[in-house]
Order: structure tokens, then C-alpha cells, then sequence
């Protein structure tokens, strides 16, 4: 999904989380440039990738430097959702020099942030390429960023599940443990949120049982080795969607994919992708 992906209610959002983090980046304004850079200074700014990967938050980046300069002009920017090599200029802009350096710590947090996750998200769809498994992603995102973090998530190529508690019925063991059984708690789900997708967490092999007796469409598997995964995908026959969960690495993932599950969901896409190490080189314009 690239820059042209957000809604006017997204665009929102988006002005309000970048103002919130460029006060606490500039707070009461950036003394260094403020006491090196003539105040009427122009320059251009070029973000290049220091290492290859997949680019996603151009517009959370140039969010940033408008924020402080109304008046910017973007001169060039690469393709979101996109491998790129190391030495790829992400993005190019030309505005007033203060303005720039002040935005620019916040513009690279956010765009490499957000592609560190775009890239492992891309590396994880490529490890379960020609399997039929998809990758997902989970509700273990930073707090604030979540919406911004699912669509880098899908820009890298693995697929978003849910958005949060509203949007899909996940019965966890806590849920079950509450309720009183697999049974009880898929029966008031289906009475409380009939239309929702209805997915329940399974240990073993009774509780797979018990779960397709209640009529869950999708099984979550929790933290299963391979045999017990491949004996899972045997003893339910199609009859509904499975997904392994659990501890699953980019070197284990394709392993697991191999077993027959529809999904695997990677907690790690969100809370764990390593930032993409981006720089911003300033050039002075006459």
C-alpha cells in the first residue's frame, strides 16, 4: 500500500501522531540548527538506503518535513512495497535548511521503522513462497502505531489478521478457562457476535476435537512442534482453517509452512523487524 492508500481519516491521524512526535523531538526548537543555519537557508535533503530491503512510511517521512515547512517540494520518491538495493534514494525534498534538519530525526524513525517491517515482512512471504501458506501478522505492535504498522506489514507482502479485539472472535485459554470449556465459550460467541469470523486456540488433540464439535472455522495452534502440526493438519481434514502460532523464526518458518497449515502467524513482524538503516544527507541550495 503506498502513499496514496490513506483515507482523509488516516491523513488525520496521521498530522496529529506526527505533531505529537515532533514536540517531543524539537520541544521549544532545535537550538543547534537553529544557532548554525541562517533562518532563510534552502537545501536539499536525500534519504538513501544504507542497506537493501523494502521501503514503506513516505508519507509518515514527508508528513514531518511539512509539518515544519508547508512549502516543501518533493523532488523524487521511490517506490513503496518495493525491494530495493543498498544506495536506493528513498525520497528527495527541498525546503527551508532548518526545517529539514529539525524534521529529520522523526521523518527517519518513522520510515525506517516502519520499513524494517515492510522488509521482514517481505523476507517471511518469500520463505513460504509455493506452499499455499500465508503469514500473518498479530495485535503485538507498538501502542498508537498499530494501523501504520499492519499496512507496512502488507506492503511487505504477508497479510494483516486482526485489526484488534473488535473485528474477529480469537477464544484464547484465558477465554475458555473463564467460560468453562471450548464448548461454552464457542456457543456465546456464536450468540454474542454471530457474524464475526470465530477462531479458537487448541493444545492438543482433544481440544481439537472439542472445538470442531463446537463448530470453530479456525483453529489456532499453539506452539506445536512440526509432528504435532503435521498430525493436526491430518486429524482435521480440511474440515476447518489452521494456523500455527508460537515461536515460529524466519528459520524455522518455512519448516512449519511445510506441514500443511493455511496460516503462521509471526508476532516478530511487528515487535521484533530491526529498523532499516536509512541517512539523510543535506545539501546546501543558492
Amino acid at each position: 500500500m503506498g502513499v496514496t492508500g490513506l483515507e482523509p481519516a488516516d491523513e488525520r491521524d496521521l498530522r496529529e501522531l506526527v505533531a505529537r512526535a515532533l514536540a517531543e523531538d524539537v520541544g521549544s526548537g532545535d537550538v543547534t540548527s537553529e544557532a548554525t543555519v541562517p533562518a532563510g537557508a534552502r537545501a536539499r535533503a536525500s534519504i538513501v538506503q544504507k542497506e537493501a530491503g523494502v521501503i514503506y512510511g513516505v508519507a509518515v517521512a514527508l508528513a514531518a518535513f511539512r509539518a515544519l515547512d508547508p512549502q516543501l517540494v518533493v523532488e523524487r520518491s521511490g517506490e513503496e512495497g518495493a525491494w530495493h538495493e543498498s544506495g536506493s534514494v528513498v525520497l528527495a525534498v527541498a525546503g527551508n535548511a532548518r526545517a529539514l534538519l529539525a524534521a529529520e530525526r522523526t521523518a527517519l524513525n518513522f520510515l525506517g521503522r516502519l520499513s524494517g517491517i515492510a522488509t521482514l515482512s517481505a523476507r517471511a512471504a518469500e520463505a513460504v513462497a509455493g506452499t499455499g501458506t500465508r503469514v500473518l501478522d498479530t495485535r503485538k505492535t507498538t501502542p498508537g502505531l498499530r494501523a501504520l504498522e499492519k499496512r507496512a506489514v502488507a506492503a511487505g507482502g504477508a497479510t494483516n489478521y486482526r485489526q484488534g479485539l473488535f473485528d474477529a472472535v480469537l477464544i484464547k485459554e484465558n477465554h475458555i478457562a473463564a467460560a468453562g470449556s471450548i464448548t461454552a465459550a464457542v456457543s456465546a460467541a456464536r450468540s454474542h457476535a454471530p457474524t464475526l469470523a470465530l477462531e479458537v486456540e487448541v493444545r492438543d488433540e482433544a481440544e481439537i476435537d472439542e472445538a470442531l464439535a463446537a463448530g470453530a472455522q479456525r483453529l489456532l495452534l499453539d506452539n506445536m512442534n512440526l509432528e504435532q502440526l503435521r498430525s493436526a493438519v491430518a486429524r482435521v481434514a480440511g474440515r476447518a482453517a489452521l494456523q500455527a502460532s508460537g515461536g515460529v523464526t524466519l528459520e524455522t518458518l518455512r519448516a512449519v509452512a511445510a506441514t500443511g497449515v493455511d496460516f503462521v502467524s509471526m508476532g516478530s513482524l511487528t515487535h521484533s523487524a530491526p529498523a532499516l538503516d536509512l541517512s539523510l544527507s543535506l545539501e546546501p541550495l543558492r
